[in-house]
């Protein structure tokens, strides 16, 4: 039987190695995800603003830009609700009098 000369570590000294290194490493995946959200945050600023230049060229061109934008939402509905809510705009207008 061996007999260890070696002084055992304080109890403070163990009990904060197993949750250091937790913590630090919550501390990196933490920075990291902040980082790539800024980076995120400058990309859609950036394609905002390319956006509005491509909207600023159309109008140079002599398009309105208010139709192009109702255009732009009609293609990203689904065709079927939009439909419906055509059929729904059309009941609306005819009861009232208007003609589309």
């Amino acid at each position: 039987m061996t007999i260890s000369t070696e002084t055992p570590a304080p109890a403070d000294a163990q009990s904060n190695a197993p949750t250091d290194a937790p913590a630090g490493f919550a501390k990196d995946q933490l920075q990291s995800f902040i980082e790539r959200y800024e980076r995120l945050e400058e990309e859609k600023t950036n394609i905002s603003e390319d956006m509005k230049l491509v909207l600023q060229e159309a109008k140079c061109s002599g398009f309105d830009i208010k139709a192009l934008r109702t255009i732009l939402k009609l293609r990203k509905e689904d065709p079927d609700a939009r439909q419906e809510h055509d059929a729904i705009v059309e009941l609306y207008a005819a009861a009232i009098g208007i003609t589309l």
